[in-house]
């Protein structure tokens, strides 16, 4: 692991030194051998799914694991758009004069060597790394041991693509062990060649990392995204989008996992809500009114309100208004993503402005919360802290920044 964060650090050198042609064409490339090599991708693939259901996981995670031709050809996608996102690298930020006649610039720098630990899902090894390369970062990535080995292919895939381009393929590696004592190696922080960690996965994952890290963290915490129906929306588009972000692809931090409905419109709302995802195959766990929509709804417990079930369930409440739905949220949630669904436009503005998620949106599924959604290209997750980056972590929050300024011969009195 000492060895890896080395090598790693030299290669961020060289990375950072890179020009934008020269990390477009890595990608580019990086790209052309993940499709060239879906074989034996997608054969490492099955192996750990094979694995995995061995092991009894569930039918979400089995999901969030799996690659098809499809899923495969849009990780290559996905790489293939980060080359074609500006450069984040040397963006003037600001740019001033002092009255002594110095010239100031603030501009985006790489943050160096990025440490990025997630569980099992095989798209986040090709997201990470190629977002860490496109903003001049080196990686190391460290995924689940259950996705190890198609992890593997996709990182080797992705080495062999840099090399192409002149690269180093130290600049983007997966740690070659299951070993958890990897991950305590990468939050001490290699003897200093670590400079960031991201971690990305559950809540004892998160948990671990923030309490263990030497360094600094970009948190991703758990997604206990809400959807509150408020009195004046319009029921149709509050069925579209409370289906859509429970059941689009449960797996996902973005999923809603409490659906909150006004009183003031659940004589009308409530029933035909909870009916639509019963059919749909969500299982509902709700409050005493809820349960009294429909006798399939199973009582909610305290911890449901907390609860990321990353599969088909939802837990719901009825809420008096505005004030106590913020309350819910502010109380239960994550600070990840919360949508309100609301025709009344003061009502969706105080929600937007006094919920305090990282995303929080107006009318539409909280499925966005995706930063290719954003036009990020792709993420390498959603960041739920306050410091430097938060929502999708992007090329540009992969960047810091430094001040260049020019003189002409100016001295200090």
């Amino acid at each position: 692991m000492q060895e890896l964060g080395r090598r790693a650090r030299l290669a961020a050198r060289s990375v950072a030194l890179a020009s934008s042609e020269t990390k477009n064409a890595a990608l580019l490339a990086m790209a052309a051998c993940i499709r060239a090599q879906a074989g034996v991708i997608l054969a490492a693939n099955e192996e750990d799914l094979a694995e995995a259901r061995v092991k009894g996981q569930p039918a979400s995670f089995i999901d969030r694991l799996m690659l098809n031709p499809e899923r495969l050809e849009a990780i290559a996608a996905a790489v293939e758009s980060i080359a074609a996102l500006p450069d984040p690298v040397g963006r003037v930020l600001a740019r001033f004069e002092r009255p002594n006649g110095l010239q100031i610039e603030r501009v985006a720098t790489p943050l160096g060597v990025i440490g990025v630990i997630f569980e099992s899902r095989p798209n986040v090894t090709a997201d990470a790394g190629a977002l860490c390369l496109k903003a001049g970062n080196a990686a190391i990535l460290r995924t689940g041991s259950e996705s190890f080995r198609t992890s593997f292919a996709l990182a080797k895939a992705m080495g062999e693509g840099l090399e192409q381009a002149g690269l180093p393929a130290d600049a983007i590696r997966l740690v070659p062990t299951r070993d958890r004592a990897a991950v305590g190696a990468m939050l001490s922080g290699l003897e200093g060649n670590i400079d960031v960690i991201v971690p990305r996965g559950g809540k004892s994952l998160v948990a671990r990392v923030q309490e263990e890290a030497r360094v600094p963290v970009f948190a991703h915490l758990e997604g206990i995204c809400h959807v509150f129906v408020h009195g004046s929306a319009d029921l149709e588009m509050a069925k579209t989008i409370v289906l859509n972000a429970k059941m689009r692809r449960t797996g996902v931090c973005g999923s809603a996992e409490t659906l909150l409905v006004d009183r003031a419109c659940a004589a009308t709302h409530l029933r035909p809500l909870v009916t639509m995802l019963l059919e749909a195959g969500c299982a509902v766990r709700g409050d005493e009114a809820v349960q009294a929509a429909d006798p399939r709804v199973a009582p909610a417990t305290e911890e449901d309100w907390r609860t990321e079930y990353l599969d088909a369930i939802i837990s719901v409440r009825v809420v008096d208004g505005l004030d106590e739905a913020i309350r819910h949220i502010e109380a239960y949630g994550s600070h990840h993503t919360d949508s309100i669904v609301a025709e009344d436009a003061a009502a969706a503005e105080r929600f937007l402005a006094e919920v305090d998620s990282a995303i929080v949106i107006h009318n539409a599924s909280t499925q966005f919360a995706d930063g290719g959604e954003f036009g990020f290209g792709a993420e390498i997750g959603i960041a739920t802290g306050r410091m430097h980056a938060r929502g999708p972590v992007g090329v540009e929050q992969l960047t810091s920044f430094k001040y260049r300024i020019r003189g002409s011969g100016q001295t200090r009195p």
